[in-house]
Formats: C-alpha cells, sequence, structure tokens
C-alpha cells in the first residue's frame, strides 16, 4: 500500500477508536514498526496525531474533536452505551439529555419508550425524539452553536431551572484519572452543572475513549453521578473509588 493511503487509512482508524498501536497498524498493514512509526511521526508533524507510548491518539487539549469526527468516533460503542442507558430509564418519566453525541445515541434508544418527557439543549436530540409520538419534548432556549446543534448560556440555565427532572443523561469530553468530567466549552459546563442540579438521578455516558484525552473545564465528579454506563473497564484506582462514592458503573 503506498505511503499515502496507509496513512490516511491510519487516521481513519484513529477518528473511529480514538487511539492506534505501533503493534496493530504493523500487523493490519503488514509492514514494519519502524514504517508504522515513521508513518505516525509524519500524521504528528502535520497536526493530525498526537504521538503517545506505543501509538498515536487524535489530538487534544483545549480544542475539541470536530463534530462530525465525534459522531463517528466509536459509533457502535456508543450505540450499546446507549441501549444499556434506555433500559434504565423507565416510561413515564421526565428525561433530561444534554449536547453530545453520546446523548443522541440514548434518544435513538428511546424512540419506542412511552409517555416521556424529554428536555434538552440539544437540537440534534430533538429532532431525533419528534420521531417518537408518545415523547413530549421541549427544547432548552440559548444562543445556538452550529457546530453540534448546542444550545447553551444564560437563558438556557434558566429555563433548565425551571424543571426537576427524574432522570439526567449527560456525556462528557473527557474522564481524568481522578474521576472528574471534563469539557471544552464553559457555557455548555454550566449547562451541564445545572442540569445535574435539578435531576433526581444522574447518568453518564461515555466510552472508552474519553479516558484517553484531556479538557480545561470540569463539570463535576464521579461521585456526583449515579450511574456510568461505558464500554470497558476503569482503572483499578478509579473503580474502587467509585464503589466507595456510591457510583454504579454499568458495562456494556
Amino acid at each position: 500500500m503506498p505511503q499515502s493511503f496507509r496513512q490516511t487509512d491510519i487516521l481513519d482508524l484513529a477518528r473511529q477508536q480514538g487511539k492506534v498501536t505501533v503493534d496493530d497498524l504493523a500487523a493490519r498493514f503488514g509492514v514494519t514498526h519502524q514504517t508504522i512509526r515513521r508513518d505516525l511521526g509524519d500524521l504528528a508533524e502535520a497536526g493530525h496525531l498526537e504521538r503517545v507510548h506505543g501509538g498515536a491518539m487524535l489530538p487534544s487539549g483545549v480544542t475539541n474533536i470536530g463534530y462530525e469526527d465525534r459522531r463517528g468516533l466509536n459509533a457502535e460503542a456508543k450505540a450499546r452505551i446507549a441501549r444499556r442507558c434506555a433500559e434504565a430509564i423507565p416510561g413515564d418519566c421526565s428525561v433530561f439529555l444534554n449536547i453530545g453525541t453520546s446523548t443522541e445515541a440514548v434518544a435513538r434508544a428511546l424512540l419506542h419508550h412511552r409517555n416521556l418527557m424529554v428536555i434538552t439543549n440539544n437540537i440534534n436530540v430533538a429532532n431525533i425524539m419528534a420521531a417518537n409520538p408518545d415523547a413530549a419534548v421541549m427544547v432548552a432556549g440559548g444562543m445556538l452553536r452550529r457546530s453540534d446543534g448546542g444550545l447553551t448560556g444564560a437563558m438556557t440555565r434558566r429555563l433548565v431551572e425551571q424543571f426537576k427532572v427524574d432522570v439526567a443523561v449527560i456525556g462528557c469530553s473527557a474522564l481524568d484519572e481522578e474521576g472528574d468530567l471534563l469539557d471544552f466549552d464553559i457555557e455548555e459546563v454550566q449547562v451541564s452543572q445545572t442540569i445535574l442540579r435539578q435531576a433526581r438521578q444522574s447518568f453518564l455516558v461515555a466510552d472508552h475513549s474519553k479516558f484517553l484525552r484531556p479538557a480545561p473545564a470540569r463539570i463535576a465528579s464521579l461521585a456526583e453521578i449515579d450511574r456510568f454506563f461505558t464500554d470497558h473497564p476503569l482503572p483499578p484506582a478509579l473503580a474502587r473509588q467509585c464503589d466507595e462514592w456510591g457510583t454504579q458503573v454499568s458495562l456494556d
């Protein structure tokens, strides 16, 4: 395979999985580890990937991954996580779904639930839930973020404060080793914090790629979350902390 095609495929794999390893790529493409390291070096130099021990991952730091790339990242895992989360949400209840591709997956998994009231600051979620004739959908107004259909700002927070929902389902951009939920946009973070305060139960949906990425703004701690739906076991130290906090971790 020509180098340019191989590097394109490597980048596509990184977008799907969040991280790629030298060992896996060498076996996949039938080339030497040195060749893969050179490919990863080229992609890192171009700003497409960030080198880590044993491989590379999508760049992170103070800017989030593009929305369409996030939508395709671990899509199958997100769908499985979403189904598990939806199973824990009964009919005849009120639910808040915030911004993110994982909460959009939860919305799709709720399409056959009956007698739901869904409040959201995510236009994509509202459009998905519109296909459920047994769901009342309320959109929290605010400043539209065109990149992902999110609504944020003081107006959004004021509307959220008018409700006390049975279940809040939130996503995050990153989860650090101390159990802090992190994101990139402080306006979005403030809305998520308000959502958590106005919920009787709080659910987090996040796949394992969130374990690999930093982000600058803190939403909350896993100690404030009732159930965490994910696809990989947590690091042992964090798993023990969740046990102490009473945070239930549900693996797909």
